[in-house]
């Protein structure tokens, strides 16, 4: 027995006009390149189908090339991730270190919630740490994962 995930509360005409004008949606449609419109057809479509699988196509480098696109090196998508994690990407988690329950500005006798109680910061900037974050990339190619 499947159970039915629930669809729409709202009428579609309501819930499309509140996507154009959330400004959240205009940041992710930018940022995955499609036209706002476009985006936001595509969210109602999987809000009112919940059931519908997204589409993933896998291509081969080659097949990549013929269509005119250029894969990415295992440098550059090691890169992609370096800067995701220092934040350079413009999209952010919640800030669970951040939640503003906080009155004082002083954590005085209280736990770190971001787990770097007596470290020294690491320097990010640093190409040493960089590259050896690089080298330990597995490198892959072709088939393998």
């Amino acid at each position: 027995m499947s159970q039915q995930k629930p669809r729409l509360k709202k009428p579609v005409e309501k819930v499309r006009a509140e996507l154009l004008a959330d400004p959240d949606t205009k940041r992710i449609a930018k940022s995955v390149g499609m036209e706002l419109e476009a985006y936001v057809e595509l969210v109602l479509d999987y809000a009112q189908n919940p059931d519908k699988q997204p589409m993933l196509q896998v291509a081969d480098d080659a097949e990549l090339r013929a269509a005119g696109y250029e894969p990415p090196t295992p440098e550059e998508v090691g890169q992609f991730f370096v800067a995701g994690a220092k934040g350079e990407l413009g999209i952010e988690g919640p800030r669970f270190d951040k939640s503003g329950f906080d009155s004082a500005p002083s954590s005085a006798g209280k736990p770190s919630l971001q787990g770097t109680e007596g470290q020294k910061p690491l320097a990010s900037d640093d190409p040493e740490n960089r590259q050896e974050l690089l080298n330990q990339m597995r490198k892959g190619g072709p088939g393998r994962v």
